[in-house]
């Protein structure tokens, strides 16, 4: 049996002051994370994590500049990030004084016990501020998802961590469906999304391609942060993925950008969103695209690109 496991976690917040999301807001999440999470995992004197003698136990390197040891199965030579945040409710909205809002994380580390530190990291970004002009926020619980996306038990509230273990969110990649065929797929791309394929940029999201970036999506994830990589004919996959047909293709491209607080520079993150319609033998692939509903698929996953929501028919 083939499992893909993450922790699914929702933070919620009450806003001390007023406040406003700019789009995307999962960057201005990122940053801001990265930020403080970096001054409490890290030591004072530290001289980055490019150098660091303790990179391979400091919790900061691994979430936000993994290294890589040349490449493993999945020919990788730089580890994908082992998070996603899921904020796109929050694009251009505001908040007054009083008012709640939340934003999901989903971490695919399963190997480190990061609640406590998370809940440090996002209390103090509250206390300095967030957002455009700093605004104050407090952060009020933690809790964890289900399978179904719901809160499923606190694990932080009113500055105390209820519970360090969490229990993860498992996928199983050979049965997602139940053990029933599928037969339609509807995919709907719900942020800008780009699919490599042959060193280009699809225009269309073609089924073989689509299943293939899930599927490389996952094995690296497990195979850097989880059980280890996929075990599975990959090109058998792919042909079989191939002959899968899209029925339907509505999309759009979209142009966005997003600026590095680092570095002041601004980087395209833009590309299609809509929806498209699949025949064929899917089974073999349904657990791989409800994997994937988690991690994202495609390009820049960890500016919250490719988040994409599916319904399967027999």
């Amino acid at each position: 049996m083939s499992l893909f496991e993450l922790h699914a976690l929702r933070f919620s917040f009450v806003a001390r002051e007023a406040i406003r999301f700019e789009a995307p807001a999962s960057n201005v999440l990122r940053g801001a994370f990265g930020t403080i999470f970096r001054r409490i995992a890290c030591a004072p004197d530290c001289p980055g994590a490019g150098c660091c003698e303790r990179r391979a136990q400091c919790p900061y390197a691994r979430m936000f500049e993994p290294g890589a040891s040349g490449g493993g199965a999945s020919g990788l030579t730089n580890w994908p990030r082992p998070f996603v945040f899921r904020a796109m409710h929050l694009d251009g909205q505001s908040f007054a004084e009083g008012e709640g809002f939340h934003f999901d994380l989903h971490l695919f580390d399963t190997k480190i016990s990061a609640v406590r530190r998370l809940a440090m990291a996002f209390a103090e970004l509250g206390r300095e501020g967030l957002g455009r002009g700093r605004r104050r926020v407090e952060l009020r619980g933690v809790s964890r998802l289900n399978r179904m996306g719901e809160e499923a038990g606190s694990l932080y509230e009113a500055g105390t961590v209820a519970a360090e273990d969490v229990a993860p969110v498992v996928v199983d990649l050979d049965g997602a469906a139940g053990g029933g065929r599928v037969g339609r797929l509807r995919v709907r791309f719900v942020t800008p999304t780009e699919l490599k394929h042959e060193g280009q940029v699809a225009a269309r999201p073609e089924f073989g391609i689509l299943a293939a970036r899930a599927r490389d999506r996952v094995s690296a994830l497990r195979e850097f942060y989880g059980a280890g990589p996929l075990e599975i004919d990959y090109r058998g996959f792919g042909q079989r993925a191939a002959l899968v047909e899209m029925t339907r293709c509505e999309i759009e491209h979209v142009e966005l950008r997003r600026r590095s607080s680092r570095t002041g520079q601004t980087h395209p993150i833009g590309g299609f969103v809509g929806e498209a319609e699949y025949e064929g033998e899917l089974s073999e692939f349904a657990g791989y695209l409800e994997a994937a509903k988690w991690t994202g698929v495609g390009r820049q996953t960890v500016w919250g690109k490719g988040m994409i929501v599916t319904e399967m028919e027999a």
